[in-house]
């Protein structure tokens, strides 16, 4: 946490340097020092600390200034920092300006020069008041700060970005919360949201997630341009292969293009997790399983994507976005799924303007209190309902099957069952959504009756099935009529190309010798989180006997 701001401001060179000295002598332990010349340049610097966030204990100030007074710098500057003390350095001709001044700028002491010896003349004053300080003083939130409108697609990108990469954030809404305005003026230029303001005071304007990711340090490189496990996808499965392919010595390099954690990092509570009696959030365990893959020294590429993937005899390797090249002895396949577009008239010009795919564990906030609509009747879903009832008035569950234990686990059933404001409507769909500048309305679709009506709303979540991430491998990688990717067995059932090598393919091991695939994105496998992780450490097992085939080591 940085220091608090000491400011000494002074026209005078000599005097300047004679306050600074004096000040941090006496403070500088628990005090940040700053200098400044002149009014100008004071109200310059608080600018730029208040853009920072950073706190300023105190403002000693010279009133015989030119241009621009002590008492009148110590005006505009209470704008700035109004719990900030107030101290002005006198010349004995000025104590009746400075006596007016109590009044007119709450002055808390006025101090006339010289002030020789300090220990005596200077240091009580200011300790008593620092003290005074610190006692009223609450530490400003340390992370990043972001500026934007809840009904700005853009806004809520960013959001989600922050909160699905485990980033702290405070989030400033122009339309609710004044202070946004305020910190959007000190930014100047008339800048465009969202705009993002980072600690160390440097300023983004609507920026990019890579921008985002690169300031933050989160992005990656890779070290080396081969590598014994290349790991594309950050979900459980890829994060497990991680894991255990780097605690096992392998040198292993994970690329993911959003967030690790994938669609579970998204899920707001996963109650049926081997290990975790009272439930854990899909962002806890995300968390928990990259911190113990960088431990183990997992190279992490983040937000960066795949564009195509290179097998040749011999060879394995990827092309990136951005044109750099990686090759591996082994490569698992870990993408995992995305949820399923809503084919709906109107729906598609307002997502992030009140319609949200996935949790949206980022407009939380922003719905307590509303009338809230979720799409889907299976576990993400249910979880979702869950979640948004502790702070929403109602949520409405949108299931468009006959029954909830069809799709969903039998204890979210039940707290779905024992939620008072949670609605849920089977048989059920929505056919349109209508809305300005974000989502008003919805029509619903009773399957029963055939009636359709129209409901307010301004907050839609939809979870309807989930399609994998598969269009890059096309004519690369095996897959079924889906787009999920076959594996062992299957590949000599399902797929009419000839196996290239004398051994069977391994269980997880694709069409292309060496690149096998775990987790969701798998055609047969299991869709839960815990046999998203089991694939994953089995995936290793196999990269391991493949190293062994080959001879080869990195």
């Amino acid at each position: 946490m940085a220091k608090p701001i000491i400011l000494a401001v002074d026209d005078d060179a000599e005097v300047l340097q004679a306050v600074g000295h004096d000040v941090r002598q006496g403070f500088g332990e628990k005090f940040r020092v700053i200098r400044a010349d002149s009014g100008a340049r004071a109200l310059e610097v608080l600018r730029q600390v208040r853009l920072a966030d950073d706190a300023v204990a105190l403002m000693l100030v010279d009133q015989r200034m030119p241009e621009m007074s002590g008492v009148e710098l110590l005006s505009r500057a209470k704008e700035l920092f109004p719990d900030a003390k107030r101290v002005l350095l006198t010349a004995y001709a000025d104590t009746e300006a400075a006596i007016k001044a109590i009044n007119e700028v709450q002055l808390d002491y006025y101090l006339i020069k010289p002030w020789d010896p300090p220990e005596q003349r200077l240091y009580p004053v200011l300790d008593d008041l620092l003290d005074d300080w610190l006692a009223g003083h609450h530490p400003s939130f340390e992370g990043v700060r972001v500026i934007g409108h809840r009904w700005s697609a853009q806004s809520h990108g960013v959001r989600d970005f922050l909160a699905r990469n485990q980033v702290p954030y405070q989030w400033f809404d122009l339309s609710t919360d004044p202070r946004a305005a305020e910190l959007l003026a000190l930014v100047g230029e008339e800048a465009e949201c969202p705009v993002l303001l980072f600690p160390d005071g440097r300023v983004l304007r609507q920026p990019t997630v890579e921008e985002i990711a690169e300031t933050l340090g989160l992005r990656g490189h890779a070290e080396v341009p081969l590598c014994d496990l290349l790991i594309i996808g950050g979900g459980p499965a890829g994060l497990a292969a991680a894991v255990y392919g780097a605690s096992e010595g392998l040198r292993t390099v994970l690329i993911e293009r959003e967030a690790t954690g994938g669609q579970a990092g998204m899920s707001s509570r996963i109650e049926n997790y081997l290990g975790f009696p009272a439930g854990l959030s899909g962002g806890d365990l995300a968390r928990r399983a990259t911190t113990q893959a960088r431990r183990f020294g997992v190279e992490m590429l983040l937000t960066q994507e795949v564009a195509s993937l290179r097998a040749t005899p011999g060879s394995l390797g990827v092309t990136l976005t951005d044109g750099s090249e990686l090759g591996a002895h082994s490569i698992v396949l870990a993408t995992g799924v995305s949820y399923l577009r809503m084919d709906v008239p109107g729906l598609e010009a307002l997502v992030g303007r009140g319609v949200y795919y996935g949790a949206g564990l980022s407009e939380v906030s922003s719905i307590a209190g509303e009338d809230v609509f979720v799409v889907g009747g299976a576990n993400s879903a249910g979880q979702a309902a869950l979640h948004f009832s502790a702070v929403a008035r109602s949520v409405t569950m949108l299931v468009r099957g006959t029954s909830l234990a069809a799709g969903m686990s039998h204890y979210l059933v039940d707290q779905i069952e024992r939620t008072p404001n949670i609605d849920v409507r089977l048989g059920t769909s929505v056919t349109e959504v209508t809305g300005e500048a974000h989502l008003e309305e919805l029509v619903i679709l009773d399957r029963v009756d055939g009636e359709c009506r129209k409901e307010p709303a301004t907050a839609l979540f939809v979870f309807i099935g989930a399609r994998p991430r598969t269009e890059w491998l096309d004519g690369v990688v095996a897959c079924d009529e889906r787009g999920f990717i076959l594996t062992g067995p299957d590949l000599a059932t399902q797929h009419g190309r000839a196996w290239p090598l004398d051994r069977d393919p391994f269980l997880l091991e694709t069409s292309v010798p060496g690149i096998f695939a775990a987790g969701d994105v798998r055609s047969g496998s299991t869709k839960r989180c815990a046999a998203a992780v089991g694939e994953g450490s089995m995936a290793v097992q196999f990269a391991h006997q493949r190293l062994a085939t080959l001879g080869a080591r990195v």
